[in-house]
């Protein structure tokens, strides 16, 4: 189910603050190589916590 568009435009990655872009069932910072965390949407809902990030495979 993807986002609304408005939603997506003011949400950042909480580590760095870079704009995300969506991909799937998946919210993929768009920062530099360092941060590069992948954050999970459940039910619709971006979980945006860097605990529940992975690192892209």
């Amino acid at each position: 189910m993807p986002l609304e568009a408005g939603l997506l435009e003011i949400l950042a990655c909480p580590a760095c603050h870079a704009p995300l872009r969506e991909e799937g069932d998946e919210l993929h910072c768009t920062g530099d190589a360092e941060c590069g965390l992948v954050y999970p949407v459940r039910d619709g809902i971006p979980v945006l916590l860097v605990d529940e990030a992975h690192r892209p495979s």
